[in-house]
């Protein structure tokens, strides 16, 4: 005959394994935005990460054979009351990135007119493709997340 205590430990075990187990895993999210159109030589998408609740990388990519650069991050700008950052590309490019609506101005010192970059979805089209856990959603919640990461 089994006593109570030893039914209940394998239980309460199991239990706190189960319920530890979400906490164990990093939290990513990325919000990504793009201008242009892929596949052509002036398509641009520029990547913001989020790890374990910090700020994390940053990618641009650019052109018809995705050339990626690594980004840096650099506090507020000051431009727009302060609703802005800018990022320092590997190539020493300096880009301001001016949250407007769910989409983003983006002015390189080298240019005058900033370029405006809208959400990119990443997931399954008419069936076909692959989930992206890490994406934000939707436009919002990409701006949520640029918005609690990148600007405070």
């Amino acid at each position: 005959m089994t006593t109570l205590p030893n039914l209940f430990a394998p239980t309460a075990a199991m239990a706190l394994a189960l319920l530890a187990a979400p906490v164990a895993q990093a939290q990513t999210k990325v919000a990504s935005y793009s201008a242009g159109k892929p596949g052509t030589e002036q398509y641009e998408e520029l990547s913001f990460w989020v790890k374990d609740g910090k700020r994390a990388d940053i990618y641009y990519v650019r052109g018809k054979d995705r050339n990626e650069f690594r980004g840096n991050y650099l506090p507020q700008t000051g431009k727009t009351n302060g609703a802005s950052f800018a990022v320092r590309l590997a190539d020493d490019r300096l880009f301001t990135i001016i949250p407007s609506g769910t989409q983003l101005k983006v002015a390189d010192a080298g240019t005058d007119a900033p370029k405006t970059f809208a959400w990119k979805y990443e997931g399954p089209v008419n069936g076909v493709g692959t989930f992206c856990r890490e994406c934000a959603a939707n436009p919002k919640e990409a701006m949520e997340l640029l918005r609690a990461y990148y600007l405070k």
